[in-house]
């Protein structure tokens, strides 16, 4: 299943938009406060930005991170600076992140997504002074942990059917 010379159908605009919208929607869960609940629309950004870097890049993080400002009623630009430096990450380390298993990705994709809970702790610090404890970064490691899940399921529609044509080299 997992199979590095698997050729992959080219990615739909539309399904881009729709996983982007849901990776939202998932976010916009009354549980999404919640410690540990990990933060789909930067995990989903991750995965774009290493996929379709062409697509999907820090135009759509901005935009993405001005939308869970306003939904966070958090200070503007806190969750858009995230989500750009985030998908900024991506891009520069998509080539050598697609050389590894899925599994290996998550080593890389594990400090990006700390990264950008820093720059938001970093923010409500200077903000508010007031620091919400460690288990504060335990949703980036949750996040990680599904990495090999968001990919399989992300990458579903873009996989050939298995053609056991035995005259074609491909």
């Amino acid at each position: 299943m997992n199979n590095p010379h698997y050729i992959l159908l080219p990615v739909s605009p539309v399904f881009i938009a729709v996983s982007l919208t849901g990776a939202f929607l998932l976010n916009l869960l009354p549980w999404g406060r919640w410690i540990g609940v990990p933060d789909f629309v930067a995990l989903t950004l991750i995965f774009w930005s290493i996929h379709q870097p062409r697509r999907v890049g820090i135009g759509v993080a901005f935009f993405m991170g001005l939308l869970m400002d306003v939904h966070d009623a958090a200070l503007l630009g806190e969750n858009a600076l995230a989500y750009t430096l985030l998908s900024y990450f991506a891009i520069t380390i998509h080539r050598r992140v697609l050389w590894f298993q899925v599994g290996t990705q998550t080593l890389h994709v594990l400090p990006l997504l700390l990264l950008a809970q820093s720059v938001q702790l970093v923010i409500r610090l200077v903000v508010s002074g007031k620091f919400p404890g460690w288990l504060y970064f335990a949703e980036s490691f949750v996040a990680a942990a599904l990495w090999p899940i968001a990919t399989w399921i992300l990458l579903a529609p873009q996989r050939r059917a298995i053609d056991r044509d035995e005259t074609r080299p491909i």
